[in-house]
């Protein structure tokens, strides 16, 4: 059984100054308490200095996943016009289909030319936004009333959005002990599950497009506003971090791990110990041997778990984070969850 930090980490990412370790985070269910600690510092550790972590032995199967995968290839496919009639709504909603070119992710700096980044280059992405079951006035858009195959969508995001919540407070309570804070003590915080079940599509797209627009991505550059990411991604890859040289690194796909970054409000809530790192995706890497050819890039699906602290919860400095004793003053006013996603949504949309 592992016993330190050595023995549960190894690295998957190592450029640039920026290092992303691949992290075992059985022996946090299954270990002693020394293992339980060992991980949550190596999982606080990254947090503190890349913002990101790849996680395996993570507790959901892989069979669950790749039929999560499956399950929104199919509704991707779907008619456009059946799409379109469980569109998005609102950002206080943030509940539907979301077209090609509607969102653009973008850095908080650049939200007041919002319009004219979506207009020279728009994010070539269409998404499908899940949320907590049972919000009055803030229904999910649901297919089932389609088909039987919308019937079996619906029961398969239910199941794997209970699956991510829990993941989600296995992972706040490392973050706790790693901060040296009760294990227990963000699980108030987050036991409603406001979270948001993003599925994406990245359709295939000519190698013109890019090189006709140096500016054109599949998804800005971004940070993730919440308290963390679980990250589900297919074998082609994409994913890029940006790293402490301003460069962006290839966040290749690991079979059977989710990468996970932590986002904006637990930065906040962390008074910045923790970083919230800005993160993009851009065409995959050419397979060996196309570099010259002119095939389409290929389509690419991932499954983001936004996790977030409810709605409710006053996001401010947490204890030991601030102070005479680290000599840091409280960087940001609080506010609430809900109030600080509604901000940022309202901007990209």
């Amino acid at each position: 059984m592992a016993s330190n930090t050595s023995e549960i980490n190894a690295s998957a990412v190592d450029k640039d100054d920026l290092k992303i370790p691949l992290i075992d985070f059985g022996p946090f269910f299954t270990g002693t308490p020394s293992d339980k600690h060992a991980v949550a510092l190596a999982i606080t550790d990254a947090f503190k200095t890349s913002g990101f972590v790849y996680l395996k032995a993570h507790g959901i199967p892989p069979s669950v996943v790749s039929g999560v995968f499956a399950s929104s290839a199919r509704f991707f496919a779907r008619p456009q016009s059946e799409k379109d009639s469980l569109g998005w709504t609102t950002p206080q909603s943030n509940r539907g289909y979301v077209a090609i070119g509607r969102e653009k992710l973008m850095t908080v700096d650049e939200t007041n030319g919002a319009d004219t980044l979506r207009a020279s280059a728009p994010d070539i992405k269409e998404t499908m936004e899940l949320g907590r079951e049972g919000v009055e006035g803030l229904p999910n858009r649901w297919p089932d009333h389609l088909d039987d195959e919308g019937k079996d969508f619906k029961e398969t995001m239910q199941s794997f959005f209970e699956m991510g919540k829990t993941l989600h407070k296995h992972i706040m309570q490392a973050i706790a002990l790693g901060m040296n804070l009760p294990e227990h003590f963000f699980d108030e915080s987050v036991n409603i599950g406001d979270n948001n079940l993003r599925l994406l599509h990245y359709p295939p797209v000519s190698k013109e497009v890019f090189k006709n627009n140096p500016n054109q991505v599949r998804a800005g550059e971004h940070s993730d506003y919440g308290s963390i990411t679980l990250l589900f991604q297919d074998k082609h890859g994409g994913l890029q971090v940006r790293s402490p040289k301003g460069t962006f690194v290839d966040a290749t796909p690991i079979a059977d791990t989710i990468v996970v970054n932590a986002g904006d409000l637990l930065a906040r809530w962390s008074n910045d110990t923790i970083k919230s790192t800005r993160h993009r995706v851009i065409q995959p890497p050419a397979p060996e041997g196309s570099e010259n050819d002119d095939s389409d890039y290929p389509a690419r699906y991932s499954i983001a778990y936004f996790c977030q602290p409810n709605n409710d919860q006053l996001i401010e400095a947490l204890p030991g984070t601030f102070g005479e004793e680290v000599q840091v003053d409280k960087k940001y006013s609080a506010i609430t969850s809900g109030d600080y996603l509604v901000q940022r949504l309202t901007a990209t949309y």
